[in-house]
């Protein structure tokens, strides 16, 4: 593989797993404690899918693009690699709710995409630097994602329904 081709797949991996599991599972969460709704939870799963892997691949496009180190074909493997990523992953964590009543489902999604981030980082941080620690700061910023939509959807629900 190119040099600049591994870049473009490191890239667009780490950051669309990344994004998926953070978005996927703050929005689960969310949309869980404030509506109790497997529709509207599923329904919020394949829009974040399809428009914030559009979203999050034209920010990499835009980011790579302004670091003016890397061709117009690295440029657009990244931009590919980030969206195949942040849509698959995402649509991954339809499978839980497909399965198991929503709380349930929603337990097995944050174990799912916590392993999972916790997988990324440690491949990400293996011989650069503490691998521990950046799986658990990694871990941490989502568990606080997790705590911050769980607690605003409860208080959307409570003042709004």
């Amino acid at each position: 593989m190119r040099r600049g081709s591994y870049h473009s797949l490191r890239t667009g991996l780490s950051f669309g797993i990344t994004s998926g599991i953070i978005t996927t599972l703050g929005l689960m969460v969310g949309l869980s404690s404030g509506t109790h709704s497997k529709f509207v939870v599923m329904g919020g799963i394949l829009t974040i899918a399809i428009a914030d892997s559009f979203s999050d691949a034209l920010g990499i496009h835009l980011s790579e693009e302004s670091e003016n180190r890397y061709t117009t074909w690295e440029i657009w493997e990244s931009t590919l690699y980030t969206f195949a990523a942040k849509f698959l992953f995402t649509l991954s964590f339809i499978i839980p709710v497909l399965i198991f009543d929503l709380p349930k489902a929603v337990v097995v999604a944050a174990i799912w995409g916590l392993s999972a981030l916790a997988m990324v980082s440690f491949i990400i941080a293996r011989g650069r630097e503490k691998v521990w620690k950046s799986i658990a700061e990694h871990l941490i910023v989502a568990l606080l994602v997790i705590a911050l939509t769980h607690y605003t959807g409860e208080w959307i629900s409570a003042t709004f329904c």
